[in-house]
């Protein structure tokens, strides 16, 4: 009986990781053993930039959000604590985009705030 190696699914699996490998330089976009650790440590990558996204984001929406609160005379730590003591709930980013956005807005809310 001759012996079975499924050709098929082992071209597509070669096939894939040569696929997400394009666009590399030199032996990293086709040579399969090359491809194949370069492509895992890609997607290594671009999990943990993922998360470091987000971490990102939320230290620039802080920014935002201090640099505009400072111009009103507040600090963004208390500017926070009066939000919560108030019962507004608005995320971040939202607020982020106000003070940039829709300053006059923003001036409001703070002057509710105080």
């Amino acid at each position: 009986m001759p012996r079975s190696v499924n050709a098929v699914a082992s071209r597509a699996r070669r096939k894939r990781i040569l696929k997400q490998a394009k666009g590399f330089y030199g032996k990293r976009k086709n040579v399969y053993t090359v491809a194949k650790n370069v492509v895992e440590k890609g997607m290594t990558y671009a999990y943990v930039g993922r998360k470091l996204k987000k971490r990102e984001y939320r230290r620039l929406w802080i920014a935002r959000i201090n640099a505009a609160v400072r111009e009103e005379g507040l600090t963004y730590s208390q500017f926070i604590n009066l939000l919560n003591v108030k019962g507004i709930e608005l995320d971040r980013k939202v607020l982020a985009d106000l003070a940039m956005n829709n300053a006059e807005s923003f001036k409001a809310l703070v002057a509710q705030v105080k």
